[in-house]
């Protein structure tokens, strides 16, 4: 009411034809006892939107001060805001942390890095780091666009990571396990010479330490091109590594993310006593595209997802990631002959 008050005595009686002649048709609102009678305006009778439309037309001048146009402009800040990569829906960043980077909308499993991994896997602080002063060397002085030597410090730099292996020891329940994580983000997680290094230590102290092995693979890339054949032998070096560690009773559980490619899949990711893998993640040596230009045929589909693999027999099941922790503990408990090194 106060509305139609303010726009009668600015512009005064004005007059607009038929739709006055229509308000003047509407019949005339009761007052009820102790209700304020409303102010008398040709307005009183007209819809609110209706009036807000001619309030538009006869603008007030606004003042300097509040002037639209010289308001600054408040920048949402970087990083609220999050693309989901599956249904390309807008998130909000805090939404997808607290769902451990899982979207609210398709329940797509996005990128997450090892030291997060780390949080979400082990007991709080419980992680003990090994070798990490183990740093990548360049024997062969590879050069492409760039130089390997400066392409690994520009890594580091970007990353926090000093390469894409990251092995240590932690708790999960309590119970101590030796676990590796590998991470797309440095180099597409590709296998160089510390990462061979570092998982074949890791594999080896598990051995000598009894105790279970765990490692998370998420590597888009496979042997480090930039190293040749120092990488190649990387993926015999870890697997000969596993299979001594087999021999003595130890449990290995290897758990497949998005995405797990190349000579990572076709090696040790694919070894475990047990394999889990996180859902729709992408899975196998060459990529799909690869494939079908080189067989050219149409390809199954959600061919090299995991759950395609699952059907297959490759893996042996897909754990969503807020209850990965809880598996692998009941899987602990459950192959305790063989992970119940560390009580002995």
């Amino acid at each position: 009411m106060l509305v139609y008050a303010t726009i009668a005595n600015k512009f005064g009686p004005l007059q607009f034809g038929p739709l006055q002649s229509w308000a003047s048709q509407l019949p005339e609102r009761e007052v009820n006892e102790g209700e304020q009678q409303p102010i008398p305006c040709q307005f009183s009778r007209l819809p609110i939107r209706i009036v807000l439309i001619f309030g538009r037309m006869f603008p007030t001048k606004l003042s300097s001060e509040t002037n639209v146009s010289t308001r600054p402009k408040r920048a949402i800040p970087e990083g609220t805001w999050i693309q989901c990569p599956g249904c390309k829906s807008p998130i909000f960043n805090k939404d997808a942390e607290k769902r451990l980077r899982v979207c609210p909308l398709c329940d797509y499993h996005m990128y997450v890095p090892a030291n997060q991994r780390i949080e979400q896997v082990l007991d709080e602080g419980t992680f003990e780091e090994w070798d990490a002063n183990l740093l990548a060397a360049d024997p062969l002085q590879f050069n492409d666009t760039r130089p390997y030597s400066e392409r690994i410090i520009e890594e580091r730099k970007k990353t926090g990571l000093t390469d894409a292996a990251i092995t240590g020891t932690g708790m999960i329940r309590a119970r101590r396990v030796a676990i590796g994580i590998t991470d797309s983000q440095f180099i597409m997680g590709s296998m160089g010479s510390v990462v061979g290094e570092r998982l074949t230590r890791l594999v080896e102290r598990a051995t000598l330490e009894k105790l279970p092995l765990i490692i998370i693979s998420g590597s888009g890339g496979g042997a480090r091109m930039h190293e040749g054949i120092l990488s190649l032998m990387q993926m015999a070096k870890v697997s000969a590594a596993l299979s001594r560690y087999d021999q003595q009773g130890g449990l290995f559980i290897s758990v497949l993310t998005n995405p797990t490619m190349g000579g990572v899949a076709a090696s040790f990711a694919s070894l475990g006593d047990v394999v889990f893998a996180e859902p729709k993640a992408l899975i196998g040596f060459a990529g799909p595209r690869v494939i079908e230009q080189t067989i050219r045929q149409k390809l199954p589909e959600g061919f090299q997802r995991s759950e395609f693999l699952l059907q297959h027999g490759f893996i042996d099941r897909i754990v969503h990631r807020k209850q990965m922790k809880s598996e692998l503990h009941q899987h602990f408990l459950r192959f305790g002959n063989r992970c119940a090194w560390n009580e002995s």
